[in-house]
């Protein structure tokens, strides 16, 4: 059971809890008695049903923890599917996210949601500034799941949260795939689910790195070269995941890019292992810029940057145009920080009386 706090009005409570250390140094809503009930409820699971916990604190996160933070984000009640699936997959040890949130590293649980859940617990934006400001539950599922980072999980920066300077996703970080336009098979059904499911998949990630390619359909390397560009973006010498290796990391291809790479005949296994393939590097000049990390062995040999192209998360959202993102990743903790998915049981959400119905987007 959470512990309640009392205050004269709402101006004083949200006051309160900025002192508390208790929001993200944004203005939170209130978490009234009434308004986590109505999050609980729609949850369609009991208030005091454990999830798991979360670390640094080992914090106990349960539905009620976690509507908590649901309420205080701005979240609507469709979006508490979304949210707990997002909590379940950090708490999964595969996630290392007791060492992904003690990390001077500038790493951040991205969240991917993709299957109908995209539309019924949203809508969630896939397309033009789907990272950017806009979109409600985007932005406040995203911010959900940080709340429950810092008051479940106990992360606060400068004392267990020791990213030197973050980066603006530790805010919020969420979208959508644009599954209805992409050329490619939806990522969770690459990853084993079905296509009918709805699935959140969450992985350590950098802030956006933009890569620029301006396609020329009379070149026919022209696919070859976005790749070889969008490899340089992944694993650049400055990134861990050229230096530390065998981590994950994650591509969002804008349509003109997913377009050029499909018309070449590449479904999404073959642009993963051909990035698996041009994501390497040289011991030698390793030894030269960083002879910190430096393997035993200086000879000039090449490593690759990832175990394998399973490492390499693709999807397609956004705007068409000339701009497609990666996220380099932390790639350490014992799991190397791996993408979690988690099936959201979207079954069990309830309908509350007296709202509109998601339907209507709520």
């Amino acid at each position: 059971m959470t512990r309640m706090l009392e205050a004269a009005d709402e101006a004083t409570a949200l006051e309160a809890l900025h002192k508390r250390g208790c929001t993200d140094g944004l203005p939170v809503v209130v978490p009234t008695f009434a308004r986590v009930s109505r999050m609980v409820l729609a949850s369609g699971m009991d208030a005091d049903m454990v999830l798991g916990t979360m670390g640094p604190a080992g914090g106990v996160a349960t539905v009620e923890m976690v509507a908590v933070a649901a309420v205080m984000a701005g979240c609507l009640p469709d979006y508490m599917p979304v949210v707990v699936a997002a909590v379940k997959a950090v708490i999964d040890p595969v996630f290392d996210l007791t060492e992904m949130q003690a990390t001077t590293h500038c790493t951040a649980p991205l969240i991917i949601v993709n299957g109908p859940a995209r539309h019924n617990c949203g809508p969630i934006h896939s397309g033009f500034g789907a990272l950017g400001p806009g979109f409600r539950a985007n932005a406040s599922i995203g911010r959900a799941l940080r709340l429950c980072m810092i008051n479940i999980g106990g992360a606060r920066p400068g004392e267990s949260d020791m990213a030197l300077l973050g980066h603006p996703g530790k805010f919020t970080y969420c979208l959508a795939e644009d599954e209805e336009n992409s050329p490619f098979t939806p990522l969770h059904v690459a990853l084993g689910f079905a296509p009918e499911d709805s699935v959140v998949t969450v992985i350590g990630a950098e802030a956006p790195h933009s890569v620029i390619f301006s396609g020329n359909a009379d070149d026919p390397d022209n696919h070859t070269h976005l790749l070889e560009m969008l490899a340089i973006g992944l694993t650049n010498m400055a990134t861990n995941n050229a230096i530390l290796g065998n981590g994950s990391a994650t591509v969002v291809l804008n349509p003109e890019h997913a377009a050029i790479l499909a018309n070449a005949g590449l479904d999404r296994r073959a642009v993963a292992e051909q990035l698996f393939a041009l994501c390497v590097h040289s011991t030698a000049e390793m030894a030269r810029l960083v002879s910190g990390f430096a393997r035993p062995k200086n000879t000039d040999e090449r490593r690759h940057c990832f175990h394998s192209a399973d490492n390499i998360l693709i999807l397609m959202a956004g705007g068409s145009g000339i701009y497609s993102m990666v996220m380099p990743s932390w790639c350490a903790g014992a799991h190397r920080n791996s993408a979690s998915s988690v099936k959201i049981e979207a079954d069990q959400f309830c309908e509350i009386p007296g709202l509109v119905s998601r339907s209507n987007n709520l």
